[in-house]
């Protein structure tokens, strides 16, 4: 007997996103809503689906509705599906030179006058410039978020390439009245004893002093990490670049043997958007160090 069953070839992705979206809502009224569609319409495209999978997704119950075992399993294989077509697609259009060329940049870094450069060069292309916290880098690339990131190296470079900008010394920030406040400069060793933050979703050793055991609370924003030190909860090291518009309740201080940061174009290995090249020429011109 033939299997009427479709292949995994042949999934239909919108049904898929469907899946997910009532996955996520567990009611249909609310996620018809959700993508525009009429109750019965989505419910159909559902049972489409489950007849495809050969396997019952959703179970509707008075309280609303559940995954099946079958769902619970098929959700986050269905999630990764359609974050795979969506880098295959957005790979496939940067490489053709569809669709915009996207310049993500970090705090403190001004990627302006590269962009302008390239938008006068090449006035029919589409490119935009996003702002990425300290940890996105990375995870904006792969996902096709961005197309190039200006940004301080604290993230782990494999399947990226990297172009070397500059370096930033490094300064400590501590609050008004710590003890190395009025300092003209500080080493790591004035440091030693002192409570340093830890960091989420970027290379710790990037960003404290390798071998220091003495961490804090967790911070994955800047504002998080002033806040801490304002409050005297804790010191931080920042690159120097940090120091220009600091709430006025903290000081930075130049520390003598830190190690400097990089600062970098972090790009996809192999990135064949034809802008790319050009931005790299521009940003070379114009992303330099502050002052």
């Amino acid at each position: 007997m033939t299997d009427s069953r479709v292949s995994p070839a042949d999934l239909e992705l919108r049904l898929v996103r469907y899946f997910t979206v009532v996955a996520d809502e567990l009611h249909f009224g609310r996620a018809a809503d959700v993508l525009r569609l009429a109750q019965p319409s989505l419910s159909r495209q559902i049972r489409r689906l489950e007849q495809q999978l050969g396997a019952r997704l959703l179970d509707r119950t008075p309280r609303g509705t559940r995954l099946t075992e079958a769902g619970e399993i098929f959700l986050p294989q269905a999630r990764e599906l359609l974050r795979t077509a969506a880098r295959a697609t957005a790979s496939a259009r940067s490489a053709a030179g569809h669709g915009p060329f996207t310049v993500g940049y970090t705090t403190n870094l001004i990627v302006t006058p590269a962009v302008r450069e390239l938008r006068h060069r090449y006035p029919e292309a589409d490119v935009r410039a996003a702002h990425l916290s300290w940890s996105e880098p990375r995870d904006a690339l792969l996902d096709h978020r961005v197309d190039v990131v200006a940004a301080r190296l604290v993230f782990a470079e494999d399947g990226l390439e990297i172009t070397p900008l500059y370096e930033e010394p490094r300064v400590l920030l501590v609050p008004l009245g710590h003890r190395l406040a009025g300092k003209e400069s500080v080493t790591l060793d004035d440091i030693a004893d002192e409570t340093l933050p830890r960091f989420a979703g970027i290379d710790g050793g990037g960003a404290n002093p390798p071998g220091h055991t003495r961490l804090g609370a967790l911070v994955e924003t800047l504002e998080d990490k002033l806040e801490l030190v304002a409050g005297d909860d804790v010191v931080s090291l920042a690159p120097a670049g940090f120091a220009a518009g600091l709430r006025p309740d903290i000081v930075s201080v130049p520390v003598l043997d830190a190690l400097p940061v990089r600062v970098v174009l972090a790009a996809r290995s192999g990135e064949r958007h034809p802008l790319l090249a050009a931005f790299r020429r521009a940003a070379a011109t114009h992303l330099v160090p502050a002052g």
